[in-house]
């Protein structure tokens, strides 16, 4: 036990980034050779495919009723929608356990071991579907593939974080949009793809695809060399250091060198401090039960929402993967909008704004559904996906504001754990009251089984926007929240002086 204790903490202490002085005078340049000098800006393509291919989860709820139907010989089971919750739960522990890991290792390293992992699992995911066997694609898709997508994911995060010491909400926001922009072109292919060659060859072609993309993306991906700062331009080395030499940078040094010249506030005081002291700090613990809160029903939608338009609403299989498909949009252009917009009113005033809508929401969705008001249905669920997908995009920003660069990918990958919690454990719950209402005679298209499961997803979101409130607030934060009061005090002072002139001319006369 007492071994384990001191694996644990040594994993998760203070993160080195050691490279030799040759590999340093490689990643200079984008190919062996030295002919096209590498610039930061060629990661974010990078980074948004692979967040493209790793988007390809949230379209899982387009395989649900032809999984069912071809394993058991109807559609009324729900047992397919179990894969997506398994693979969000070994996701978040994938990035969580492996996060340290990749700080001390490189993302490139890391997104080339994801990707076989996500290959891997779509290759077993077809064979659980040729055997019928839904034990496999639980163990292919949801735990094999689940496990590589956790390291795909915060790969690209944790390197643009690095580039991008100026620009942290734009670097979150690209780095993570390509997840939602997967989800949309994904979900219109698959069942075109189900209808020309089978459902098991589905998951073949499209592992295979994502596995070409991936790893091409992959040599892409490196961390910026000793004293980067924006501001001051990495030239080429042409000298060739020795290759046994090496480098070790200190985690706390490096920091302050990436921020020692950035011009925003958050970069002048991110602070230096390890990695156990922020995991175990009251921010983390905070912003912990806030993602979680902001994630569980936009997961639960994500998994049901093809089911509900067809059973609440009685629309056709292609209309729901349409729906899927905007869905889809409306959780990237969260991202997008919510992590630059963070980058002007702070990052604590962003994800109040989110979880305000969502309790908004939860609170109207019962008399939408019983009315079967399609069109409010459709906004709802839409601001609901946007919300969640603006999670994604503030949070690596966030926690490199509170907590350092060098300690973004294992932060990161700690707290997406609280996304997998609510994925698992959210999306069981809502699995099992809704089947048990089912077999008490419920029809699928009664909304009073969902309806039950949105009320303790709101207790749920309204405590995260309670403990949301304790999170430290950003430089950015402090400095919106103090424009309303320097603009009331300034009209006040106009008020003020044009009341005293106006005594004074009044007295003179």
């Amino acid at each position: 036990m007492n071994l384990l204790l001191r694996l644990i903490q040594w994993h998760y202490g203070e993160v080195k980034c050691v490279k030799s002085p040759s590999q340093i005078s490689r990643e200079r340049y984008l190919l062996p050779g030295g002919l096209i000098p590498f610039n930061r800006w060629f990661c974010m393509p990078a980074a948004i495919l692979i967040q493209f291919c790793c988007g390809s989860l949230y379209s899982w709820s387009v395989f649900n009723k032809p999984i069912d139907k071809l394993i058991y010989s109807d559609d009324k089971h729900n047992y397919a929608p179990i894969a997506f919750y398994i693979a969000v739960g070994c996701f978040g522990i994938s990035a969580a356990v492996m996060g340290p890991w990749l700080e001390r290792r490189g993302p490139a390293l890391a997104c080339l071991l994801g990707t076989s992992l996500f290959f891997t699992g779509n290759l077993l995911t077809a064979l659980a579907l040729h055997l019928k066997q839904i034990w496999l694609v639980f163990v292919g898709y949801g735990i094999v593939a689940g496990a590589g997508l956790g390291l795909c994911y915060i790969s690209p995060v944790s390197a643009l974080q690095k580039w991008f010491p100026d620009k942290r909400g734009l670097a979150s926001g690209f780095a993570v949009c390509g997840f939602g922009a997967g989800s949309i072109i994904i979900s219109k292919l698959q069942l075109p793809l189900i209808a020309s060659v089978g459902l098991p060859l589905t998951f073949v072609v499209l592992g295979s695809s994502y596995f070409l993309i991936m790893v091409v993306c992959a040599l892409v991906l490196r961390t910026p060399p000793p004293g980067y700062s924006p501001d001051i331009p990495q030239q080429p080395s042409t000298s060739s250091p020795e290759p046994e030499a090496r480098t070790e940078i200190p985690e706390k040094q490096t920091q302050v060198d990436m921020n020692s010249n950035s011009k925003t506030p958050e970069s002048d005081s991110t602070p230096s401090i390890t990695l156990i002291e922020a995991l175990t700090s009251k921010d983390f613990r905070c912003m912990y039960a806030m993602f979680l809160a902001n994630a569980v029903f936009g997961l639960v939608v994500i998994s049901r929402l093809s089911n509900m338009i067809q059973e609440l609403f009685g629309q056709l299989p292609d209309v729901a993967s349409t729906i899927v498909s905007i869905n889809g949009g409306f959780n990237l252009g969260g991202r997008l909008f919510f992590s630059i917009l963070s980058d002007y009113i702070g990052r604590k005033n962003c994800c109040l704004i989110m979880l305000t809508s969502q309790l908004i929401v939860l609170i109207a969705f019962s008399w939408i559904t019983i009315s079967k008001t399609y069109w409010a249905f459709l906004l709802c669920m839409w601001v609901v996906n946007a919300c969640y997908g603006a999670g994604f995009g503030v949070i690596p920003a966030f926690l490199t504001d509170l907590f350092g660069p060098s300690n973004i990918g294992a932060c990161h990958g700690v707290i997406l754990t609280a996304w997998s919690t609510a994925g698992v454990a959210g999306g069981l719950t809502f699995n099992a009251i809704l089947n048990s209402l089912l077999s008490q005679g419920y029809s699928n298209s009664d909304a009073f089984p969902y309806n039950v499961n949105v009320w303790w997803i709101l207790v749920i979101v309204f405590i995260g926007w309670i403990t949301l409130l304790f999170v430290s607030p950003t430089a950015k934060d402090k400095a919106f929240t103090r424009a309303p009061r320097r603009f009331a005090r300034r009209l006040l002072n106009r008020v003020s002086n044009r009341q005293r002139t106006f005594e004074m001319n009044s007295n003179s006369n």
